[in-house]
């Protein structure tokens, strides 16, 4: 199993807090990778919000082909940032670890959002496919105030590589894995989180409905869904497409993914829709056990389960500050300050839901809708 530390907060945090969270929830992961998330950027991305913030890991090689690309294409250097890497047992060190943000192509700044969104996706994979083969880059993110880091070996081996431990690096929502692969070899596009156009999930479990997933999702014309390196990205995806593509209120992404049975839908108000949606929706139903953790583009953030319930997870804090675990532990590192009775502990039926700014925590029920 793999294991979940995330945390959202009105204030700006370290990522290290999230990664010594990880860390006292050591037994649950095999210690393979750690990947980073993070939204709503402050210290020194704070005053570059309105511009895209790209996420990469290159080789000397392939840093020259990526700031090729972006020249042609017309996007210009605002802000380069790179972590300051420490020398670590165990870990072995890249060319190039690098968070640049840019301004967008003169033809662009006044184009519509989704018309940005889709030229952030799309350089993103055009850059994806240019450095793949030979592993000279990849590049996890592009897209508004939104930060990644990836890298294999021990989480808290990985956050001290990175220097987070002293970085002047924070943000608001911040979302970490303890990575282990059961089914994948280790490469870091199978590392989680992942992200799609504002949308980014990690999950602790097993997809095992994930080949059906994967050839609905690939066959909707949209060019983000690929690569599937993880049979966890679909989970990502599935937002996205429920959400963004069609409009979704994000408490529809609960009955998506584990869909209620005739006589339970029966019961809820919008059962009309609820039905509608399982049966054209069906391909997108999930086979855990799953537990999934993720932010939206607004900041809302949010912890699922699957209908097994059989991976664990817990979400507890106050306002202007929550975390959503795998265990205690990690919450109680978290947020050691709680009134640990309110702590919630999700089933088959429920869908925790944070707003925006950590303002409050609600458990949406699938059963009463």
């Amino acid at each position: 199993m793999c294991r979940l530390s995330a945390i959202t907060s009105s204030e700006y945090i370290s990522p290290f807090e999230a990664v010594l969270a990880l860390e006292t929830m050591k037994e649950g992961h095999d210690g393979s990778g750690l990947g980073l998330m993070l939204k709503d950027l402050g210290g020194p991305f704070e005053e570059f919000k309105g511009y895209p913030v790209l996420s990469a890991i290159c080789s000397h090689s392939g840093l020259g082909m990526l700031d090729e690309y972006m020249k042609l294409h017309g996007f210009s250097e605002k802000f380069v940032w790179s972590p300051e890497i420490k020398a670590v047992t165990g870990i072995e060190r890249r060319d190039h670890y690098i968070a640049k943000v840019y301004d967008y192509p003169a033809s662009y700044k006044d184009q519509p959002w989704k018309d940005k969104e889709d030229l952030l996706m799309n350089t993103r994979l055009a850059i994806r496919k240019i450095g793949e083969p030979d592993g000279s880059i990849f590049v996890f993110s592009f897209y508004p105030d939104v930060l990644t880091l990836k890298e294999v070996g021990d989480p808290l081996a990985v956050g001290e590589f990175f220097g987070l431990d002293k970085s002047d690096i924070s943000a608001k929502i911040v979302l970490a894995q303890g990575r282990q692969n059961t089914n994948y070899a280790i490469y870091l596009y199978a590392c989680h989180p992942f992200f799609i156009q504002g949308y980014g999930t990690m999950t602790n479990g097993e997809n095992t409905a994930f080949v059906p997933i994967r050839e609905f999702l690939s066959g909707r014309g949209i060019p983000g869904y690929m690569g599937y390196n993880s049979d966890s990205e679909v989970f990502t995806h599935i937002l996205h497409y429920t959400n963004r593509q069609l409009g979704y209120p994000l408490h529809y992404y609960k009955d998506v993914i584990t869909p209620l049975k005739e006589n339970e839908l029966a019961q809820r108000s919008d059962a009309a829709a609820v039905r509608l949606m399982k049966r054209s929706l069906r391909p997108l139903c999930i086979d855990g056990p799953n537990c999934i953790i993720g932010f939206t583009p607004d900041g809302s953030c949010f912890m699922v389960q699957d209908a097994k319930k059989l991976r664990p997870g817990v979400v507890g804090g106050s306002s202007g500050r929550y975390g959503l675990m795998s265990e205690v532990c990690g919450l109680d590192s978290a947020v050691p300050k709680r009134d640990k009775t309110t702590d919630i502990f999700p089933m088959k039926y429920d869908m925790v839901l944070i707003a925006p700014d950590a303002r409050e925590v609600k458990v949406w029920n699938q059963l009463h809708g």
